[in-house]
Parts: structure tokens; C-alpha cells; sequence
């Protein structure tokens, strides 16, 4: 994608997340956007990058499915936090992973990380090494639906 193009969009992106339009924090956008993109420039990813991510339906969909799934891990973080009944059990868990890809690596371990009550500490090919608060977050990765929903985007 060309120089000015990413500008543009990520000035864009920057506009729709921030929702803010005075001139102090225009100006400071302009100056985070030019910072990534000479960073971006100095690390050879634009203008030619080497990973290219499909964007497609199924795609949007996993966002929605992942955001689903980050609002019930957090009603369960809560719940374990006020309810005394309710077991907060820290467990670390090594889990093997199906996903050979670098991008469905990261995508998969992002996702572990961005769902409450889980993190991902280590990648390594074959598996991941994850923390969390009870054995019902692991029994949930290691049923895979995650993972599935990953594979099936076909990055």
C-alpha cells in the first residue's frame, strides 16, 4: 500500500477511535500516525510487506465471536471477584496448538491474552504456555473453539 494511502487510513482510524477533533489533539494524531509510519518505514513492513492478511466476512465474524467471548469472561472475572463461593484458582497450563501459521500464532495468543482471566506467556511452535484465574479458562481453551474459529479464517 502506498505511503500516503496508509496515511491516510490510519489518520482515519486514528479519528474514529478518538472521537476527539481540537486542534491540540488533531495535531497530536498527525504526529502519532507520521511516527508509525516512519517506524513502520525503518522496519521494511511498508511498501511491499511480507504478510498480507485477508480481511473477509468470516473474519468480522470472529471479531464479534471474540468480543462475545471477552464480555462473558469478564461477567466471570467479576463474579469471582465478589463472590466469596466462587473459586479464583490460578492455574499455569501448557497448551498444544494446532495452528502453524506465524499470523494464526499471533492472532490465537492475542486473542488468550485480550480475554480476561487469560494470558498467554510464552509461544513457542508447538504449543503455548497460559496463566489463568481457574481450571474452567483452561478446560475452555483446551476445548479448542478458539482455536477452530482461527483455522477456519484461513490467514
Amino acid at each position: 500500500m502506498p505511503l500516503l494511502a496508509s496515511a491516510v487510513l490510519l489518520c482515519l482510524f486514528w479519528l474514529l477511535l478518538s472521537g476527539h477533533y481540537t486542534g491540540l489533539l488533531l495535531s497530536l494524531g498527525v504526529l502519532s500516525v507520521l511516527l508509525v509510519l516512519w517506524t513502520a518505514r525503518r522496519m521494511n513492513r511498508v511498501d511491499g510487506a511480507s504478510v498480507k492478511a485477508k480481511v473477509s466476512l468470516s473474519f468480522f465474524g470472529y471479531i464479534f465471536w471474540l468480543l462475545w467471548a471477552v464480555v462473558k469472561a469478564n461477567v466471570d472475572v467479576v463474579r469471582r471477584i465478589w463472590d466469596p463461593e466462587m473459586p479464583i484458582d490460578p492455574r499455569w497450563r501448557r497448551l498444544d496448538i494446532k495452528v502453524t501459521s506465524n499470523l494464526d500464532k499471533t492472532l490465537y495468543a492475542n486473542s488468550i491474552t485480550l480475554t480476561p482471566g487469560t494470558l498467554t506467556t510464552e509461544v513457542c511452535e508447538d504449543h503455548f504456555l497460559v496463566h489463568a484465574l481457574s481450571e474452567e479458562g483452561i478446560r475452555d481453551l483446551e476445548e479448542g473453539e478458539m482455536e477452530r474459529r482461527i483455522q477456519r479464517l484461513g490467514l
